[in-house]
């Protein structure tokens, strides 16, 4: 099995597998409902696969649970490999998402109809967690 074999197969297992908060941010995000950008579940970037993908937008959304709070280091590696790719990423923890839909809704609204990367100054810090 060759390694586009392998990102397919393990996409396809995380997308099956997904949280409760990250099938309602794929409500929110899929048939371009916000700002018509086309977003892409579990897609892979490097040896990561982020939890949801603007490609043009290069924008990455991650759905953080609890566990996320004893992996601090190990987001951070990923996180900074991401912008090292040129990706922008907005994390949210899992209770917002299922307790606030509407305004992780407002807040990636935002995010998505703000100035391309190219054409704004650079991102500041590496991501923001929400």
């Amino acid at each position: 099995m060759g390694r586009d074999d392998y990102d397919a197969e393990k996409a396809r297992d995380l997308r099956r597998d997904g949280s409760r908060a990250e099938r309602k941010v794929w409500e929110l995000l899929r048939a371009r409902r916000i700002g018509g950008a086309k977003f892409r579940r579990q897609h892979p970037i490097g040896p990561y696969f982020a939890d949801f993908a603007g490609l043009s937008l290069k924008l990455v959304i991650e759905i953080d649970g609890d566990h996320h709070a004893f992996q601090v280091g190990a987001d951070a590696r990923r996180a900074a490999a991401m912008e090292r790719e040129g990706w922008r990423m907005v994390r949210f923890w899992a209770n917002d998402v299922v307790q606030n839909p509407e305004g992780i809704w407002a807040e990636i609204e935002q995010v998505v109809n703000a100035r391309p990367p190219h054409l704004a100054s650079p991102p500041r810090g590496r991501g923001t967690r929400r």
